[in-house]
């Protein structure tokens, strides 16, 4: 009888085929091959088509109205998925190698006149992080300056839309935020992170990436009671509702900075605290380092 012959020997992960009808005669499996009948099966029935480039192994059965065989395909699971994340550069292949460009960094600041760096704002929900960087991004668009924000909510619409809120997604969230923000600053921009970023590792992490200076935190040291108060999108009311679980500040921790560049911190004078004077704050810190100069 004509059929295909499929080399068995490791089992792995039993799948069925359904429809595939042999009669009450039973396949001989003696040699090692599992024999589909090819001449009336192929007729009727969609073909199977390999998805990979090689043949699997797979385990011999008894075929009787089904056949029931063994493919030998890895398991990508959320597990494996997030461990390709954390250890992305070990699992890097070999051949990969950095293509340096003809144009470099100190010639695209040149053209700028002014310096790329970092402006990584951070602090609780509600604290002001979003509106300081709306206020320092048009303070140094009056200038002349070229900036771009990165925010947090923002982020999340698009390249973060896959992670949760969970310590592990958080992390992931940070970390890619961090790579596009050293691009920016490489290109020559000033950019604006804004975001919570509770973690001190993972904001560490994101100075590390960078070249010594041109990271700069700015920490929003506005206490709970305040950020409480304001509240803006309703969130400390439903975490103390129990409806949101892990929120920064209620029932997950929000680790201040120890060493950061700029501390803005809340006074409760208006004019000290306004959204633009805290802008003129870091503009004063960047122009003392350079970063407004070519």
């Amino acid at each position: 009888m004509e059929g295909l012959a499929i080399r068995a020997s490791r089992p792995s992960i039993i799948c069925s085929l359904p429809g595939l009808d042999v009669g009450s005669q039973r396949l001989p499996l003696s040699d090692g091959f599992l024999r589909l009948p090819t001449s009336s099966y192929a007729a009727d029935k969609p073909k199977l088509v390999a998805k990979s480039a090689s043949l699997h192994p797979i385990s011999a059965v008894n075929v009787s109205a089904q056949a029931s065989l063994t493919a030998d395909f890895p398991a990508l699971s959320e597990t494996n998925v997030k461990e390709e994340r954390i250890n992305g550069d070990k699992n890097k292949p070999e051949n990969i190698v950095w293509h340096e460009s003809s144009i470099c960094r100190c010639d695209r600041q040149q053209l700028l006149q002014q310096k790329g760096c970092v402006i990584w704002i951070t602090g609780l929900s509600g604290s002001g992080k979003s509106t300081v960087a709306c206020a320092l991004s048009k303070a140094l668009f009056e200038r002349g300056k070229l900036t771009y924000t990165l925010d947090g909510d923002n982020v999340r619409h698009g390249l973060n839309r896959d992670l949760t809120f969970k310590a592990e997604d958080r992390t992931e969230n940070i970390r890619r935020i961090g790579e596009v923000a050293k691009l920016f600053a490489d290109v020559g921009v000033i950019c604006i992170a804004s975001l919570i970023s509770p973690y001190r590792r993972d904001r560490d992490e994101c100075r590390s990436l960078l070249p010594e200076g041109d990271f700069v935190e700015v920490f929003m040291d506005v206490p709970l009671s305040v950020c409480e108060s304001r509240d803006p999108k309703g969130l400390y009311k439903l975490a103390r509702a129990g409806k949101i679980k892990g929120f920064t500040g209620i029932d997950d921790p929000y680790e201040a900075p120890l060493n950061c560049e700029v501390v803005l911190k809340h006074t409760g004078d208006d004019d000290s605290c306004s959204p633009r004077q805290m802008a003129e704050h870091i503009i004063s810190y960047l122009q003392n380092k350079g970063y407004l100069e070519g």
